[in-house]
């Protein structure tokens, strides 16, 4: 009886220990796991701006970390709410760790300056924003033109003809057949250069072409005054829409009502609300601010973010002016 006592004791521990070394190991994938989100006003500061309005917004961050070898093989031992993204997906030309830190943070500066943008223009005031291109945040990985794009590229003209905004580039690729091909230039660490990338269908209208990109603003920009936004590490671009509102709303725009306001969406110097990532945990990380409402791009993403509400109220928008639209109606009470 000792024995096999003394026995289930070192099983016992064996089985610790490699747990725990299952949990130190990372795997190769990466996980998205939601973050609660948090109110804006103490990390935007616009000169001459107040904010004594009642209500809040908010911003919407997703944690993103190597997957734990504990994790890939027993994936009940994962966050509530987490999803699995492959390295091909998110790391697509093997770019490491810090590299992807880096993109991210030129994505976050870029988001601050478009959102400053596009805010001011709203409120009437005078900026000085010349567009440079479309930036490619990131490129899916089982998409033809995943071996030509690569993340931190600036497409400049489709076929020949310029491009400047996002929007510009989504009119000339929606003018395409889902197989064609189309030739992009380029600018990539400040050269440019040319590639021929081949559209597929849009997985949500099989007759509409995509290239499979994310993008976002690249732009030359004079503000008539400073806005300083400061989130310490948090990056990429996916808070340009909740930025805009915050410096709105600091400049005395009631884009509150006296509700919790929470949003996602990256923008265009035009104010296009622009799709983003992680939607299933950002929405999650809304619900757990206990927000009001929740403001995110329409289509694909507010599907992803309705099929995960459990009764927060979902709010799609295509555009700023249409954000601050629909906070004006009377349907926004608390």
């Amino acid at each position: 009886m000792r024995r096999f006592a003394g026995a289930a004791v070192v099983l016992g521990v064996l089985g610790l220990v490699t747990a725990l070394v299952l949990w130190w190991l990372p795997a190769d994938d990466f996980l998205f796991v939601p973050d609660r989100a948090k109110p804006l006003a103490d990390n935007v500061e616009v000169e001459g701006g107040r904010t004594n309005a009642e209500g809040d917004v908010y911003y919407v961050d997703i944690f993103v970390r190597r997957m734990r070898l504990l994790e890939q093989i027993l994936p009940f031992t994962r966050p509530d709410g987490a999803t699995l993204v492959s390295e091909e997906v998110l790391a697509p030309t093997g770019e490491t760790d810090a590299e992807r830190d880096r993109q991210n943070a030129a994505a976050m500066q870029r988001s601050e300056e478009t959102a400053a943008v596009v805010a001011l223009r709203a409120l009437g005031y005078d900026v000085v924003a010349t567009p440079r291109g479309v930036l490619v945040s990131s490129v899916a990985p089982d998409v033809p033109a995943a071996e030509s794009l690569e993340p931190g590229d600036v497409v400049v003209a489709i076929d020949g003809m310029p491009v400047r905004t996002p929007t510009q580039l989504r009119a000339q690729i929606g003018r395409r057949d889902p197989g064609d091909a189309v030739r992009l230039t380029i600018r990539r660490n400040e050269k440019r250069i040319e590639v021929t990338v081949r559209t597929i269908a849009n997985p949500q209208d099989a007759s509409r072409a995509i290239v499979g990109i994310i993008v976002a603003q690249d732009a030359e920009i004079e503000l008539p005054f400073d806005v300083d936004i400061d989130l310490g590490r948090v990056g990429g671009p996916s808070a340009g829409l909740p930025f805009a509102l915050e410096i709105a709303r600091q400049l005395g725009r009631d884009v509150t009502h006296g509700c919790q306001i929470a949003a996602t969406g990256a923008l265009s110097l035009d104010g296009t609300v622009i799709p983003v990532g992680g939607l299933k945990q950002k929405t999650i990380g809304a619900r757990r601010a206990g927000v009001d409402y929740f403001l995110v791009p329409a289509g694909e993403n507010a599907e992803d973010a309705q099929e995960n509400a459990d009764g927060l109220e979902v709010i799609p928008v295509e555009s700023f002016q249409q954000a601050l639209q629909e906070l004006a109606t009377d349907d926004v009470k608390c």
